[in-house]
């Protein structure tokens, strides 16, 4: 867990080369964290739980360029990756279950609360996202077997048109900031 002192800060969002983002917090050097928002990509797959920084951190509307690029799946939540300098490599560390515990985030623009949910809709966005691709493919494609071939494609549309949609649009309802 977390043992940093953490603030709340205020939910933003912003645009980034023509994507909407939104910030999911900042780190102990104050450097902005931005979550873009998913896209349909090459026709087939949903592109999600990319975070990005900024050349201009706090105003990624006129930055120049791309700092670092990031998956939420494995460098915020689960069993995120660190480098090791000692053996010069990437290695996984502790398990994070609440991305509110991310040692990455100091301070956040959700709650504890907030983000047990979004640590579940991710979850559950990369568990359909996977799901459509195997429905859609019918098999992993992982070597050429006689292993059941598992292919509907209308569970893959209804995964990709009606269940992924709703759960993205949770976490950016989350993330988004309040309309008064």
């Amino acid at each position: 867990m977390n043992t940093q002192t953490t603030k709340q800060i205020e939910k933003t969002k912003s645009k980034a080369f023509g994507k909407d983002v939104y910030l999911l917090g900042e780190d102990s050097d104050g450097t902005y964290y931005w979550l873009e928002a998913p896209k349909w990509d090459c026709g087939w797959y949903w592109g999600f739980g990319y975070v990005e920084t900024y050349t201009n951190n706090k105003r990624p509307d006129i930055s120049k360029d791309i700092n670092s690029h990031q998956h939420i799946g494995s460098s915020f939540m689960g069993a995120v990756d660190y480098y090791d300098t000692e053996k010069q490599c990437f290695r996984k560390g502790e398990y994070i279950h609440n991305i509110y515990d991310s040692p990455a985030l100091v301070n956040k623009t959700f709650t504890q609360n907030e983000g047990w949910e979004l640590s579940e809709l991710f979850n559950q966005f990369y568990f359909l996202r996977s799901a459509a691709e195997n429905f859609g493919r019918g098999k992993c494609h992982t070597a050429n077997t006689k292993a059941p071939n598992w292919e509907d494609k209308e569970l893959a549309k209804k995964i990709n048109e009606k269940l992924i949609p709703a759960v993205t649009a949770r976490i950016l309802d989350i993330l988004s900031p309040s309309v008064s």
